[in-house]
């Protein structure tokens, strides 16, 4: 199940059927289920409390992703997603279409076990986020 909710903003995703299509594709493609997946779209004042209260981090960021899985083939967790990063990203960045589904994917393969700590990690992340991205038949 993939759950796509709001903490303390108004924000509606569209397609919503079709970014579950997408989510579970990419999981099988990688060799995962998805068992409990939550989406939540929220600002960036929310996200930067989560990041200071649970991780220790004292910036702003697009997304913080939580591993709830039991199962190692069953993909389960929280992925946070600060809406208002996405669109200065989406901006700065000139990729105002796929920038949401990009940090979306990204949550995903944090999941699955990608990293992106160091130079090679975020080469493969950046790849892989880039191939489930031409799969996508949202616009």
């Amino acid at each position: 199940m993939i759950a796509f909710l709001t903490e303390d903003i108004t924000f509606k995703l569209k397609e919503k059927l079709k970014h579950k299509a997408w989510l579970k594709d990419v999981a099988k493609v990688e060799g995962f289920k998805i068992g409990g997946l939550n989406y939540i779209f929220c600002s960036d004042a929310y996200l930067l409390d989560i990041n200071q209260k649970y991780l220790g981090h004292d910036t702003l960021t697009d997304i913080v992703t939580f591993d709830n899985s039991e199962d190692p083939s069953i993909l389960e967790g929280d992925i946070f997603i600060s809406v208002e990063r996405v669109r200065e990203n989406a901006l700065k960045f000139d990729t105002e279409s796929s920038e949401l589904k990009r940090v979306m994917v990204h949550g995903l393969l944090h999941l699955i076990g990608y990293k992106d700590k160091g130079k090679a990690q975020k080469e493969l992340m950046s790849k892989k986020e880039n191939e489930h991205l031409t799969n996508i038949l949202i616009p």
